[in-house]
C-alpha cells in the first residue's frame, strides 16, 4: 500500500503531525518530509524559491509512488504546495487534505519597489538564528503562542523544532535565511489559475479560530473556494487556530481519516 503524505508547514517539521497520526484509528502507511531547509533537511547553498518545494514533491512522489496518483495531506505551506502541485500535475494526485493552506492576501503591483529595496538590504546581513536556554522555555513559549496545547505537547513540539548546541542552548531547526523577505510579489491570480486544474477531491479544514483567514476578506468565503473549485468540501475545526492539527488533532484526525478512506 502507498503511503499517504503529509507536508508540514512553514518553520514546522514533519514530527508534529504525530499528534494526528496518534490519533488515527487505521494503521496508514504515512510519509512525513522536512521541507528544504526545514527540520533535519539540507540547507541548500543558493538560497529559497518557492517553486523548489514543487520540485522535491515531484521527486518525492517519483521514489515513493511512481506512476501512481498519491493522497497528499498539507498544513498551512505544505497545504499550498499540496493544491499547487494538485493542479499543476493532477494525474499524480488521488486527493488533497489541506489543512489553513489558503494562499496569501492579494499583492499590487506598487509593492515591488519596496519589497525589492528590503531583500537587497536584508542580503547583507546573515540572519542569526533564533536560540534559547533550554528545551523547557522553548516549550514554554509554545504554550504562550499555542495556550490549548497541553505541557506534555508543548515538549514534544520543542523537541521536534530545537536542537541542542555544544554550547548548552537550543537553537531552532531551520536555516533562518527564511525569515528574509521574499523579493517576488506572491500573486493569488496565479495560485487560483492553478487551483483551477485540480481533478482531485479537495478537502479545506480550516480552525474556527483561524489567525490567517480573515486576512483573505472576500477571498476567504466558501463561495470564493467552490467559485474555483466547485467539488471542495469543507470542515470547520472547533477551539482551533491555524495550527488545528497540533491544537485539535482529536477532531482533526477523524475527519482525515473519513476523508481519505472514501478516497483511497
Amino acid at each position: 500500500m502507498l503511503p499517504v503524505f503529509l507536508l508540514h508547514g512553514w518553520q514546522d517539521t514533519g514530527d508534529t503531525f504525530q499528534f494526528m497520526v496518534d490519533a488515527f484509528q487505521r494503521d496508514w502507511p504515512l510519509a512525513a518530509l522536512d521541507w528544504r531547509g526545514f527540520g533535519r533537511s539540507e540547507w541548500p547553498q543558493d538560497g529559497y524559491w518557492f517553486p523548489d518545494y514543487l520540485a522535491d514533491l515531484d521527486a518525492l512522489l517519483d521514489q515513493l509512488s511512481p506512476g501512481v496518483p498519491a493522497p497528499l495531506v498539507g498544513h498551512s505551506m505544505g497545504g499550498n504546495i499540496a493544491s499547487l502541485y494538485a493542479g499543476i500535475r493532477p494525474e499524480r494526485v488521488r486527493c488533497v487534505v489541506n489543512m489553513e493552506g489558503i494562499g496569501l492576501p492579494r499583492t499590487s503591483p506598487q509593492q515591488a519597489p519596496g519589497r525589492q529595496r528590503k531583500w537587497l538590504d536584508e542580503l547583507k546581513v546573515t540572519p542569526a538564528l533564533k536560540e534559547y536556554d533550554s528545551f523547557e522555555q522553548l516549550a514554554a513559549i509554545v504554550r504562550a503562542r499555542y495556550p490549548k496545547v497541553s505541557s506534555a505537547c508543548a515538549a514534544f513540539v520543542a523537541a521536534a523544532w530545537g536542537k541542542l548546541e555544544a554550547n548548552g542552548r537550543v537553537r531552532l531547526l531551520g536555516d533562518a535565511r527564511h525569515r528574509r523577505v521574499n523579493p517576488v510579489l506572491y500573486k493569488r491570480e496565479d495560485a487560483e489559475a492553478c487551483w483551477r486544474e485540480i481533478r482531485a477531491p479537495v478537502l479545506l479544514m480550516l480552525g474556527e479560530e483561524s489567525e490567517h483567514l480573515p486576512n483573505l476578506g472576500a477571498d476567504g468565503s466558501m463561495t470564493a473556494f467552490r467559485s474555483i473549485m466547485p467539488g471542495i468540501e469543507f470542515a470547520r475545526v472547533a477551539g482551533a487556530g491555524h495550527m488545528l492539527h497540533i491544537e485539535r488533532p482529536d477532531l482533526v484526525a477523524p475527519l482525515v481519516e473519513t476523508f481519505l478512506s472514501a478516497h483511497s
